[in-house]
């Protein structure tokens, strides 16, 4: 079915969740001048002539310097019309209902980078700029083009001084977190193979719950669009595919993961969490694997791998009785053998690692994947169909999979395909038709409308997201 028919075939409104606009540099360059002259400008213009100025290295220099092959031609080039519209926001606003959609939340492009930016001047300076131009650019388009604001957290103070900025003073409603960020060891610092990965939860070196808490009194949803480019096995020097593939999911997953066992959605659950662009597959995973973990390691069920537990006396004699005679042979050395992997003096406060997730029970982890994260969907991925496959996943859940067209860079050759792209799961009887209403609109409602009902206030949308929500329409 093409984009029109499948529009008319629907009820509801289709939100794209994660689109991207591509920023017109010289007009950025321009709010960086202003807020802080030709040397902060000259940061950007250094950063966008980084990738010509690292050519000319060769392999074994750049793994030595420990620099990672990113994205390189990764905007429209030959549809020239898409170029032009992921730029334009006029073209883009009135091109919606022919790419088949009704809302579109854009995420930056150029404003991706300073989220990974070591320099604090350009890192602060860059995101202050790019949220100063979606405010102004994007401002008599609101009804149905809604930028993020971008938000660096190498710390919790510049988190919240350019939440402050961004939200109160410039109104934007939707917010892009920085995530993950690799930090120095003491003694280390500019060391990259050194590095650590922190992702704001658990064992974070700063404690970011007051971000957390001034997100819930904004009523701003946390979002994360965080790489896993540059760590871990994604780091070859002179292939980006290779470190492309599947590095949004490892990058969501440590999100996921950290942020869960720091225990930030139990302390915040009215907060509302989505990780993109690393599709649903990986949160399946690690939905089932924490479910699993949880009935075999959690505080009561550890007792029962606890060496003290263990019958010494029937332990000998079945190795008397049914162990080969060179084992039997070296009875008396049986304690060189039992403490591996179980060692009988393991601090007892740290046994429980549940603790700081600060769950009790299975419902608590369901309630998180099925309430409070959600998943962002490029359209072509035919994994999208696991979120609702409440056979498989544990516990009967559906997870909150929302639709992210990804139009504005290379994922999307031609923008007017992504609604059919979407659709093939029904055609293919993968999904139903109100698995798709979920995936298109009302998880996209539920994501930003969870955390502050007022949301969708003054866009197309606002009647049909009310409905979803249980709330009155303005």
């Amino acid at each position: 079915m093409d984009t029109a028919a499948i529009r008319a075939s629907l009820d509801h409104p289709v939100i794209d969740a994660d689109g991207h606009l591509v920023e017109f540099l010289p007009l950025v360059r321009d709010f960086m001048v202003e807020a802080g002259g030709e040397s902060l400008a000259g940061g950007l213009d250094r950063m966008v002539a980084g990738p010509a100025q690292l050519r000319p290295l060769d392999a074994a220099t750049r793994r030595t310097a420990g620099i990672s092959r990113t994205g390189w031609w990764g905007v429209p080039a030959r549809n020239t019309l898409d170029r032009a519209t992921a730029m334009l926001p006029g073209l883009l606003y009135d091109r919606l209902d022919e790419i088949g959609v009704d809302l579109a939340i854009l995420y930056p492009t150029l404003g991706l980078s300073p989220m990974a930016l070591e320099d604090d001047e350009l890192r602060r300076g860059l995101a202050h700029a790019c949220n100063r131009y979606y405010a102004e650019v994007y401002a008599e388009y609101s009804d149905r083009l809604l930028p993020v604001a971008i938000i660096p957290s190498f710390t919790p103070e510049e988190a919240l001084a350019e939440l402050e900025h961004a939200v109160v003073e410039l109104g934007l409603r939707a917010v892009l977190i920085g995530g993950l960020v690799l930090r120095y060891p003491e003694g280390r610092e500019g060391d990259r193979a050194a590095r650590w990965v922190d992702a704001l939860g658990l064992d974070s070196a700063y404690d970011y719950d007051p971000v957390w808490q001034r997100c819930a009194e904004l009523g701003v949803t946390p979002t994360f669009h965080s790489t896993g480019i540059g760590y871990g096995s994604r780091t070859s020097p002179t292939n980006y595919v290779a470190n492309h593939i599947g590095n949004f999911a490892s990058g969501a997953e440590a999100m996921a993961r950290s942020l869960f066992f720091g225990g930030v959605p139990m302390r915040f659950p009215d907060l509302r969490f989505a990780f993109h662009e690393g599709g649903v597959a990986w949160a399946a995973t690690l939905y089932a694997d924490i479910c699993s973990h949880w009935e075999k390691r959690n505080r009561d069920a550890i007792a029962h791998y606890d060496p003290r537990n263990l019958d010494r006396a029937l332990l000998e004699q079945l190795v008397r009785d049914r162990g080969p005679g060179a084992f039997a042979d070296r009875l008396d050395r049986l304690d060189e053998t039992l403490p591996f992997l179980s060692d009988p003096d393991e601090d007892p406060a740290t046994l429980d690692e549940f603790a700081s997730a600060l769950i009790d029970d299975l419902a608590s982890v369901r309630r998180i994947f099925t309430e409070q994260y959600f998943f962002g969907c490029e359209a072509d991925d035919p994994m999208n169909a696991m979120a609702f496959d409440a056979a498989r996943n544990p516990g009967g859940a559906r997870l909150p999979a929302v639709f992210a067209s990804d139009i504005g860079h290379w994922d999307v050759p031609d923008f007017r395909g992504v609604l059919g792209e979407a659709w093939e799961l029904v055609d293919d009887g993968h999904v139903s038709p109100d698995d798709f209403r979920d995936f298109t609109f009302a998880n996209a409602v539920r994501l930003w409308g969870g955390t502050n009902p007022a949301f969708f206030r003054g866009t197309v949308v606002e009647s049909a997201a009310a409905g979803v929500l249980g709330v009155p329409a303005a």
